[in-house]
């Protein structure tokens, strides 16, 4: 492949709730479920990506995230799947799909985030992926992000194949797609069947009618565990049967054919070739046990929490309690402010072990470049695996009210990964800031920076700002150590 696997469209927030039903609701004759177990996986478009990188492919996700906690909870699942996010900027809340099961089955779905809230534009390099890639997918959820117009003219202009997984909510399939890939239900919706017409003429009518009005190469119908049907220049479908029973839990089934299509294509399959493959491949999930089955488990949700006992410390500044300015919810709250206001949002981060004068400099110099520093803080568990078993010296929640208190810091958000590359992401900042000590002289002083690649998805630059000579943690703890040693 000449280059990554982009797949674009709207990612949800699902969550698998599993528990025991054991009686009755008092109140109301409804069985009530004690929950044991929840699940949090990438949904929609998210959840093909991360299928196609769980193949070991090179991957984009250009999808919209909001500014809250089940928008940071998605960039760090797809972060940790090994997909590389562009986000654009959404309004409203992430949309998350709450299933409710026992015993493998599934007692209610639970669907909230509103109203679809409006894509923000994408960047340049957004573009330029698209145009670089070796295949796409459109993963269409019907919320906003394959109605975008630039995206939608990026798409008209690649010369990747194009696999478009539609949503009767949403767009038609841009003109010249090599191949759309809806289901039953969505073929009906999109063109009504004949009365009295069998399975088998319904799917092929409409996978005809959708590849005439799309102007598409080839419509493949998914028929669940009866294969697919693929509709191309001739008149005579081809029926792609499955390779074996496929009886199980088929949430993602379709993202999985999509996904499985794409790779091939972008590979060098012939349409029909991709089809058989993915077949065979949305049968194998669907009978090894479906999603729950085929993601590793999910790592612990982003903490929105305020650090431990702040509650009590005073407000600051600009006139935020301390325990305000910590957790997702704060920086979510602060970033809307910003961002309506048409301001800046800069951000930083580090371990921020001992605090101490070259950590203030660096911090002060950072919000004068902006409207507001956000600090994105390692955790305890992320400082001990890159600094070390003795190391931090101080607890994550010490640590951030020390920030939070300082006048230059508007709000710190905790990090688990080694990396804060998962929590760009989703603040999506107009400028990220290091201090001096990065430079290594001569050039792009940012060029070595790994978070220079990350903002550049999004359009953010990332700068060096001078640092003062002689003021480090590490040499700070190794004196104190000498001290007590005389």
């Amino acid at each position: 492949m000449r280059g990554p696997v982009v797949v674009l469209g709207d990612t949800l927030l699902d969550r698998d709730v599993e528990g025991v039903v054991n009686r009755l609701c008092p109140d109301s004759p409804v069985p009530v479920l004690d929950e044991t177990t929840a699940t949090d996986r990438p949904g929609g478009a998210g959840l093909a990506a991360v299928f196609a990188a769980a193949q070991g492919a090179e991957v984009v996700l250009v999808t919209a995230l909001a500014d809250d906690a089940g928008g940071a909870r998605l960039s760090a699942l797809l972060s940790a799947a090994g997909v590389q996010v562009y986000p654009l900027a959404l309004a409203g809340a992430t949309p998350e799909k709450i299933r409710l099961r026992a015993r493998g089955r599934v007692l209610l779905r639970h669907d909230r985030g509103g109203t679809s809230g409006e894509p923000g534009q994408p960047s340049d390099e957004v573009l330029r992926v698209i145009a670089a890639a070796s295949a796409v997918l459109v993963s269409d959820y019907g919320r906003g992000v394959a109605r975008q117009p630039a995206l939608r003219d990026a798409l008209a202009a690649t010369r990747a194949p194009v696999v478009w997984d539609p949503h009767p909510r949403g767009p038609a399939a841009v003109p010249g797609v090599h191949l759309a890939t809806p289901n039953e239900s969505e073929v009906r919706e999109l063109v009504p069947a004949l009365p009295g017409a069998s399975r088998l003429a319904t799917a092929s009518r409409g996978a005809q009618g959708l590849r005439r009005r799309w102007r598409a190469g080839a419509v493949a119908v998914t028929l669940g565990g009866d294969g697919a049907l693929l509709c191309h220049a001739g008149s005579t479908p081809l029926v792609v049967p499955t390779p074996g029973s496929a009886e199980g839990d088929t949430c993602g089934a379709g993202d999985r054919f999509a996904a499985a299509a794409s790779l091939a294509l972008a590979q060098g399959a012939l349409v029909s070739e991709a089809v058989q493959v993915a077949v065979a491949e949305a049968s194998a999930y669907v009978a090894g046990g479906g999603v729950a089955a085929a993601l590793p488990p999910a790592g612990p949700p982003v903490r929105a929490r305020s650090a431990p006992g702040s509650r009590a410390l005073q407000p600051g500044p600009r006139g935020r309690a301390v325990a305000d300015r910590v957790g997702v919810a704060a920086v979510a709250t602060l970033l809307g402010e910003v961002r309506a206001a048409g301001g800046t949002v800069v951000a930083t981060g580090g371990c921020f072990d001992l605090l101490h004068a070259g950590h203030v400099a660096t911090l002060e110099a950072a919000r004068q470049l902006g409207d507001c520093l956000i600090v994105c803080l390692n955790s305890d568990g992320s400082v001990a695996r890159l600094k070390g078993p003795d190391r931090p010296v101080q607890s994550e929640g010490d640590r951030s009210r020390l920030l939070a208190a300082l006048s230059c810091v508007d709000a710190v958000l905790v990090f688990d990964e080694p990396t804060p590359a998962a929590a760009l992401s989703w603040v999506r900042p107009d400028v990220w800031v290091k201090g001096g000590d990065y430079a290594t002289g001569g050039g792009d002083a940012t060029a070595g920076l790994p978070e220079a690649e990350v903002l550049r998805r999004w359009g953010g630059n990332t700068v060096v700002v001078p640092y003062l000579d002689g003021r480090s943690t590490t040499d700070l703890i190794v004196r104190t150590l000498a001290g007590r040693t005389r």
